[in-house]
């Protein structure tokens, strides 16, 4: 893989520019016979290389999510340096928590391009077709294992950061875990604590986006509620541009909630919830909770206002927005 790397990156230094093969060879450190092998590979990958006497240069690149694709040029000092990729899996966070247990390093990304079984919270399913992003990002940070939930908002500000700046979008977040264009759901989180004695053995943190989801894939009781990119921007999206970004901004916060500084990514949190001033259901553990949610403490919990006047603290569940006129 780091071969392919090394190939693609000498391929792309000028977009439409020959390389020879030689040249090719030298900077990958391999032979021109190994030079042909690996640029058939990467035509099977789905690029598109022209070769001629001129040398090789890409006329298509596939629009997938390929460990090669996300390496080059990937500006993180960590995260996703090992990245494990699978046509399909059952679970992306099922395959992280075995590599965990196998002593995967921090940073380590597993990522799918179907999931069969994705789960969101309480065990329910989620829809992972081709075309959306599908990952697992496994952590190993030293903290107390009760504060691991809130790496769910850490990575709600990342992605919300991510389709802001790539996509201009208009972004909001839903507690606890739901990334939200206008009302509907483009972005599922599901953290995962592994904990032995009172210590934290490590955190995986899946993230979905739907990225070039055809919405006709989604069931009809779920069409209504979910959006994708492709469908908010009326383009195909270059999946591979949204990731990189993303793990650049998922590390910096990363890095500042272990240095302390989880206040300060709260703040963004709150200025991007589209739950806060909203009157909202919420379903835990076998019985409803309604009232409307004014505000988050600062251990990520949400403050309900309960019809009667009183305040309820609720630390997790699955919340719903009810309409604004209810």
């Amino acid at each position: 893989m780091m071969v392919k790397r090394k190939i693609l990156k000498s391929l792309n230094q000028v977009p439409g520019d020959y390389r020879e093969e030689e040249e090719l060879a030298s900077q990958a450190g391999i032979t021109t016979n190994e030079v042909r092998d690996v640029i058939q590979s990467m035509g099977d990958d789905g690029f598109v290389i022209e070769s001629s006497d001129r040398g090789y240069r890409i006329l298509e690149i596939p629009n997938r999510l390929l460990p090669y694709q996300i390496q080059v040029d990937l500006e993180t000092n960590y995260i996703g340096h090992d990245i494990q990729h699978f046509s399909e899996v059952d679970s992306t966070n099922q395959v992280a928590k075995e590599l965990a247990e196998k002593g995967a390093p921090e940073g380590t990304i597993i990522i799918a391009e179907v999931q069969r079984r994705g789960r969101g919270r309480r065990g329910k399913r989620w829809l992972s077709p081709e075309g959306g992003v599908w990952m697992t990002i496994l952590l190993r940070p030293d903290i107390p294992p009760a504060k691991a939930p809130l790496l769910t908002l850490v990575t709600g500000v990342a992605v919300a950061r991510t389709l802001q700046t790539e996509c201009g979008l208009d972004v909001g977040i839903k507690w606890p875990n739901d990334i939200l264009i206008g009302d509907k759901k483009v972005c599922g989180i599901l953290t995962e604590a592994e904990a032995d004695r009172g210590k934290l053995d490590y955190v995986v943190v899946g993230i979905g986006i739907d990225l070039n989801v055809d919405l006709k894939e989604f069931p009809p009781e779920l069409k209504d509620g979910a959006t994708s990119l492709q469908h908010e921007l009326q383009r195909e999206i270059y999946g591979v541009e949204v990731v990189q970004k993303f793990l650049i901004n998922f590390e910096e916060l990363y890095e500042k909630f272990k240095d302390g500084q989880f206040p300060e990514i709260l703040s963004e949190w709150r200025r991007l919830s589209k739950t806060v001033g909203r009157y909202v259901e919420v379903h835990k553990k076998g019985h409803i909770v309604y009232g409307e949610a004014v505000g988050i403490t600062k251990d990520g919990i949400l403050v309900l206002e309960l019809d009667d006047g009183t305040l309820r603290k609720v630390i997790s569940g699955e919340c719903i927005h009810l309409p604004r006129n209810h």
